[in-house]
């Protein structure tokens, strides 16, 4: 990194940075837009006809914290559900989308997937600009491309880790926490609406913004991926001149030796005799392994309990406080404040590189192979991400309004390690030519069983007569079973360590 490129390198995590916290994620800053869709008449014409028996949690719980006390309009779970329909077809497409996206960014590389990014996000901001009353029914259009174009942003973003080495960790689960923070972008839209600026002027201006992506795309991101570890003398962007495609082909060719060679590890570390050969595996056989099956199975238990919690808040919070609307929007607000977790995110990352740091010296002295050193890097990580989702939906359980202060600190900390840990693990488990698609994979997975909070949600609201305590239950015991994935991966490790040629 040194020389002429770390300027660039650092502008590049910069922009990197700043896209991700005011592009990427916007969409889990719905229900702010919401309080505008319904000042401007959204979906009004609704409002006589009946809703059905169930209303939208997630609209309301929105609808409390955006307006405080500043609007209070009757009660219309026709509208209401209309809104919460773009938000979970939205939300699904965020995850699901993943697994295509992933395809995109694996066969087609960076540039390419970035354009088409642009294009869904500035599609997706001129319908909404130019969309009235008359013509909502276009947000079921505009929201899922939104979500699309910001998943596209954030997977591109990702590979920049790999520029900076040792704090490739801390990097990934910086951006991850950046795109859960962009969700304040909606609420900064709402108060400038509330000072008199037009909606269709806000989203012109992120249409506007897209200049400054595709200037970024062709300025500071690489045509290719960026490879890990980093080939001497690598350059992209402004570095690579007109050289940019043979120097990125050298390096996609250095890339597939170091993967098919070793796969991140030294061949002087490997144990002579055993192991040199190392056939280029298929993406199927990781996407069926094991390891990625359970990483499954964590992702999408303590994904599905934050979706629902999410989904509930309104009526746990409205259930604590009595009917109290006051306390409630004030608890409200306060959840929303709670989700700039961008702050949360990078401990993660660092306490990872640190780790990493300290089993690479255990390693040079014993010999191990660095592969393995980076997998154990993971453990505490993956362990502490499932003790802080146990400790959040503990203190969700217990009736006490005042803890939920508690709880909100700890969904929010929680939410940032899992997504970074997510990524972070997925770039660190399985070779980099098949991250995308794997990572892709695991949430279009998740996407699938975080269906499942509607079922549960009508079972609290019909035959458990709006008690959730034993779906509490049934969550902490599942929550439980995450533990498995970090247990199976440390004992990966210490066979590792035993027998260094079971490297697979």
């Amino acid at each position: 990194m040194a020389g002429q490129g770390l300027p660039l390198h650092v502008a590049t995590l910069l922009t990197g940075l700043l896209e991700c916290l005011g592009f990427a994620g916007v969409l889990f800053g719905w229900p702010s837009l919401v309080f505008v869709f319904k000042n401007e008449d959204y979906f009004k014409e609704l409002c006589g006809q009946d809703a059905g028996p169930i209303g939208n949690a997630t609209g309301q719980a929105g609808r409390l914290g955006c307006m405080g006390d500043l609007f209070s309009p009757p009660d219309c779970k026709a509208q209401d559900e209309r809104f919460s329909l773009i938000f979970t077809l939205a939300s699904f497409m965020n995850n699901f989308m993943t697994f295509p996206t992933g395809y995109i960014f694996d066969r087609f590389k960076t540039t390419v997937a970035r354009l088409i990014a642009i294009f869904f996000y500035t599609t997706a901001t001129l319908i909404i600009a130019f969309t009235s009353a008359g013509s909502a029914v276009l947000l079921f259009l505009a929201m899922p491309m939104l979500t699309i174009g910001g998943i596209l942003f954030l997977i591109t973003n990702l590979q920049i880790g790999n520029l900076f080495g040792q704090h490739r960790s801390t990097i990934i689960t910086l951006y991850n926490g950046a795109f859960d923070s962009s969700s304040a972008v909606f609420l900064i839209i709402k108060l400038l609406y509330e000072k008199g600026i037009s909606l269709r002027a806000s989203f012109i201006f992120l249409s506007v913004c897209s200049t400054w992506h595709v200037a970024r795309t062709f300025l500071l991101m690489p045509r290719g991926h960026i490879p890990y570890p980093l080939p001497p003398n690598y350059s992209y962007g402004l570095c690579s001149g007109n050289g940019t495609m043979k120097e990125e082909k050298e390096t996609a060719e250095h890339e597939n030796r170091e993967l098919q060679s070793k796969e991140v590890v030294s061949a002087k570390e490997e144990t002579p005799g055993k192991g040199q050969k190392q056939e280029p595996r298929s993406f199927w056989s990781y996407a069926l392994s094991r390891r990625f099956a359970w990483h499954l199975v964590w992702l999408s238990v303590i994904q599905l309990w934050h979706y629902l919690f999410i989904g509930t808040l309104n009526s746990l919070l409205t259930n604590m406080a009595g009917g109290d609307v006051a306390r409630v929007s004030t608890y409200t607000n306060a959840f929303a404040f709670t989700q700039f977790g961008v702050l949360c995110a990078p401990w993660n990352g660092l306490l990872m590189d640190r780790l990493k740091r300290k089993y690479q010296k255990e390693a040079r002295k014993t010999g191990s192979s660095t592969l393995a050193v980076a997998l154990c890097s993971t453990v505490p990580s993956l362990a502490l991400t499932s003790l802080l989702c146990l400790g959040f939906a503990l203190c969700a359980s217990v009736p006490v309004l005042p803890l939920q202060y508690l709880t909100f600190i700890l969904q929010v900390i929680s939410r940032s390690f899992l997504y970074g840990s997510n990524a972070a693990f997925l770039t660190i488990a399985f070779p980099s030519e098949h991250f995308g698609k794997l990572f892709g994979l695991v949430m279009a997975l998740s996407a699938v069983v975080s269906l499942l909070q509607f079922p549960i949600f009508t079972l609290i609201k019909g035959p458990l007569q709006n008690d959730p305590f034993y779906v509490n239950v049934m969550f902490m015991l599942a929550i439980l079973l995450t533990f498995v994935h970090p247990f199976l991966v440390y004992r990966e490790c210490r066979t590792w360590k035993e027998t260094p040629s079971a490297i697979a």
